[in-house]
């Protein structure tokens, strides 16, 4: 609905900002968790950097490799068009997959036992996805389809998303759904000391998924 967000009287994406939010918020829950079990924050630190930058990369390289057929290659060349490729088109399993490759990656290069830190803060990934789902929202794009019921919505000209019709809602739905992951996964994990939260999360987020539409 609205791709630009005006802030300070800078004109921010406000796919980007919700990302920073949801990562925010993330850390801010991560820090007391890591306390809790005796894990280091700074350690903690180390690992979402190598995460950020492997997931960074993953989501990119597989957007690329699904949309081999509809990029134009021959325009790389020109620096306007590479640089919007750059900028836009990521897929959420390659950021998944790259980010916990990276988490290890660094586990293994600094001596960390990314393992413990990655099963005391899985059920914050689901928290900062949904805030970028709803930056999907804002900026028109992973849309739903044509739907005309309650709640139903309608995009502006010139966006992403197409505006001659109503779509549903598929953005705020999974957000939804996502944030409702992550606080029962805190709660089952943290309270009541659950077993395998990687693999629960891993599942949970599969039977979410596949209610999006987009």
């Amino acid at each position: 609905m609205h791709s630009m967000i005006d802030l300070f009287g800078f004109s921010i994406p406000s796919y980007g900002l919700l990302i920073v939010l949801g990562v925010l918020c993330a850390n801010l829950a991560a820090v007391p968790l890591v306390r809790r079990a005796g894990l280091n924050r700074y350690d903690l630190i180390i690992l979402e950097g190598y995460g950020f930058l492997c997931a960074f990369l993953g989501a990119k390289l597989l957007f690329l490799a699904v949309s081999a057929g509809k990029i134009e290659w021959a325009g790389l060349t020109e620096a306007a068009y590479a640089q919007a490729l750059w900028k836009g088109g990521f897929v959420f399993y390659g950021g998944l997959i790259g980010g916990v490759a990276g988490v290890f990656l660094a586990g293994r290069i600094h001596g960390i036992d990314a393992g413990a830190y990655l099963r005391e803060t899985v059920f914050l990934i689901p928290l900062a996805h949904a805030f970028g789902r709803i930056g999907c929202f804002l900026a028109g794009c992973c849309y739903g389809a044509v739907y005309e019921g309650p709640c139903a919505v309608r995009f502006p000209v010139g966006g992403l998303a197409p505006s001659s019709v109503t779509l549903f809602p598929v953005q705020l739905l999974e957000a939804l759904l996502l944030a409702f992951l992550s606080m029962a996964g805190l709660f089952l994990q943290h309270i009541r000391g659950m077993r395998h939260p990687v693999r629960v999360y891993a599942a949970s987020y599969e039977e979410v998924h596949v209610g999006d539409a987009a």
